[in-house]
């Protein structure tokens, strides 16, 4: 079988290479980790020409090929092992035109690898904005492979790129005949031995290998030994021939600029994000519209979700309804509409406020808002022993905190890395919308406040809570965690653009069909576990049920309904998963819970969104008659032994604060152990988050009572 040719996106972030990897695969593309690391790898398949398809991966964003995070070692092993399952064929280097000299820096080393190359010149609108021209012919001549302008936001310039790509790889080659600069006169002939010795194509990638021989995890421990004699034997000097080898890339960059760029006096030029910044970035009017746009956002996931929401909902309300008229009383109809369909209404009702929130995301990543919230929080940050570049992964935690974590490797601060990792799941994720919903829906009134929805509102309170919450503890681990260590935030600011629609919608849809998928699966099968649990228990405790109600209605036939009711009610009590919900009653019982809602507790530590799937579940096992009710007018309706409602406005929010800031999902636990190495993090994390979890549910309980 013919290996599949592979071509890597390179560049510095914000250059636009994610932007060209979505123009390139479109819906073709999926999202992974690369082998031993939880870094994201995302990979798609591109038809370049007529019977020539290419496997495209977009490697993570770097400046340099000096890697000083985990997402720069990835693109450094990547590129540098020749035996890597990743190692590309081609190389598509991504350039800002408006930063161009920095990006000609990274441009030269990638040539200098000597594997083909092709320039991919982006942002050149906001270029001449600035004022700056780019000869593109001439920047070609000059620095001897194709470069190709392209708008991939636009769909421009792609079908040109696609072209210089077939192009190449018929010519086979495109590789610069000699270094951008003289790597051998800045160490010496022995460069030949490292070459040599590691099966080397270039002389850059041996003097790569002679600067992190110790960290390149591809050498062998021969290798490294032989290495280390002889970098001993010339005296070789890491940091003096690295300083040197960068003076030297920009005075032949400088050299080249001058002949192919003409940028008129920047003090005439301001670019329209420079005058958008000094009011979005401003300390007190920044902040205003930071809260304004969040408020927003937490308004449209009710407002624009409301009728969706009962659309599905009542369609599978009223699909319950016709199977219970179509299908005869027995297993068959009991597992179908008590589990299977109870499962997936649980899942589908939610979907619509699932799309919103990732929508809205994905919009403020795409104008560069985003980085902003990064920036205006970073002295919030600092205070609480944290840095700006926390705040992505903090932000990221309100999709799902699995990646938010992993984004916390970007955090070079070992001790402020391991807060925001112990941290990030106190951030109101995804999977606790649907609770969140549920629950606002019965006990907050929907009604205006003013002009704003009630329930909106109490949705943005719970999200800053968990915000809050994660500056409080933050500040407490870092008197802590003692490391000395500091660190500055440098970020570059991307520049405002117009969001990409189709983008959103693409990812919109993606991030549904993985809630379905992902959480889908655990749900459904979470919800027909429970369905046997809750159908069966031990056969005496059943067959004593059973007896006594055949009975009663056998002596009062005309009671009939109300004795059926009672006995769905009592057999579900002695159930299997009734005995396992009173034994923890106890337990729960000070925070305003029944053994029902216990049951949903345990089942959601696998994610958080079972919960609902549980509650569906639960009451439809539990309720007769009542099969063209909605899960809300269940709960709504559930009452106490002594005949009081369940759901009061002080269990209501006891459990709405349980569940913002309990840790319920065996993933993130699973992805903190992974990230640091060991048990007792997630551990720590768990302990200290079910702790605030019960007792300011146990507070909010008696507050409201």
């Amino acid at each position: 079988m013919q290996r599949p040719f592979k071509i890597a996106l390179v560049g510095n972030p914000n250059s636009g290479k994610s932007s060209l990897f979505n123009a390139l695969t479109g819906l073709n593309q999926k999202v992974g980790n690369f082998p031993g690391v939880t870094v994201d790898k995302k990979t798609g398949t591109a038809r370049i020409s007529e019977g020539f398809t290419a496997n495209i991966i977009d490697l993570p964003g770097t400046y340099s090929l000096y890697p000083k995070s985990a997402d720069e070692q990835v693109t450094y092993e990547v590129l540098l092992n020749r035996n890597n399952a990743d190692c590309p064929d081609m190389i598509v280097v991504i350039a800002d035109a408006s930063n161009l000299k920095r990006n000609l820096l990274f441009c030269s080393q990638i040539m200098d690898l000597k594997i083909p190359v092709v320039i991919a010149l982006t942002m050149n609108d906001i270029a001449r904005r600035k004022g700056i021209t780019i000869d593109t012919n001439e920047l070609e001549r000059l620095m001897g492979v194709p470069v190709v302008a392209i708008n991939p936001r636009r769909n421009k310039g792609i079908s040109e790129l696609k072209k210089v790509i077939n192009d190449v790889k018929q010519v086979g080659q495109v590789i610069a005949a000699n270094d951008f600069i003289d790597i051998k006169d800045l160490t010496g002939e022995w460069l030949e031995d490292i070459k040599h010795l590691c099966s080397l194509d270039s002389n850059y990638s041996a003097l790569h290998v002679a600067c992190n021989y110790l960290e390149l995890q591809y050498l062998n421990a021969a290798q490294r030994i032989r290495i280390g004699a002889l970098l001993d034997e010339v005296k070789f000097h890491k940091a003096k021939v690295q300083a040197e080898e960068i003076m030297q890339r920009y005075r032949r960059i400088s050299t080249i600029m001058q002949q192919c760029v003409v940028e008129e006096n920047p003090l005439k030029r301001y670019v329209l994000s420079e005058r958008i910044d000094k009011t979005l970035l401003h300390p007190v009017w920044g902040n205003v519209i930071l809260l304004t746009v969040l408020f927003l956002l937490f308004q449209s996931i009710f407002w624009l979700a409301e009728y969706p929401m009962d659309w599905v909902e009542q369609g599978f309300s009223m699909l319950s309804s016709s199977i219970n008229n179509i299908m005869p009383d027995g297993f068959v109809k009991d597992l179908l509409v008590n589990g299977i369909l109870a499962g997936i209404s649980g899942i589908a009702v939610f979907i619509p406020q699932i799309m919103i929130l990732f929508g809205f995301i994905t919009i403020l990543e795409d104008t560069g808002y985003m980085a902003r919230i990064s920036f205006l929080t970073d002295r919030l940050m600092r205070s609480v022993g944290l840095n700006g570049r926390s705040v992505m992964p903090l932000i990221s935690g309100m999709a799902c905190a699995v990646p938010a974590i992993m984004a916390a490797r970007t955090i070079q601060n070992r001790k402020e890395r391991l807060i925001t990792i112990l941290v990030t799941p106190l951030m109101s994720c995804s999977a606790r919308l649907p609770v969140y919903t549920i629950l606002i829906a019965l006990v907050v009134p929907d009604k205006k406040l003013l002009i704003f929805n009630l329930q909106g509102l109490v949705l943005m309170g719970l999200y800053l809570l968990g915000f809050a919450m994660a500056l409080i503890v933050s500040k407490v681990m870092s008197f802590i965690i003692k490391v000395k260590e500091r660190t500055y935030f440098l970020m570059e600011l991307p520049v405002y653009r117009a969001p990409r629609w189709k983008n959103v919608g693409i990812t919109m849809v993606e991030k549904a069909k993985i809630f379905v998928t992902d959480a889908g699966k655990v749900i459904m099968v979470i919800s027909l576990l429970l369905w046997v649990l809750a159908t069966f228990g031990p056969p005496k405790r059943m067959e004593a049920v059973q007896a006594k109600y055949a009975v009663l209605i056998a002596e009062q036939p005309a009671r009939a309904a109300e004795y059926n009711k009672a006995l769905q009610a009592e057999k579900l009590e002695n159930s299997f998963a009734g005995i396992l919900g009173h034994v923890i009653e106890p337990a729960i019982k000070p925070l305003g819970y029944d053994w029902k809602i216990g049951i949903a507790l345990i089942t959601s530590f696998a994610a958080r969104e079972v919960f609902v799937g549980t509650m569906a579940t639960i009451y439809s096992v539990g309720n007769d008659n009542e099969d063209d009710a909605t899960l809300r007018d269940k709960m709504r309706s559930a009452r106490r032994d002594d005949g009081s409602p369940v759901y009061t406005t002080a269990t209501g929010i006891s459990l709405l604060i349980f569940y913002v800031f309990a840790m319920q999902c065996m993933s993130t636990m699973v992805i903190v152990k992974r990230e640091t190495h060991s048990w007792k993090y997630p551990l720590i994390q768990f302990a200290y988050m079910f702790f605030i979890a019960y007792l300011g549910a146990f507070i909010a309980y008696r507050i409201f009572l």
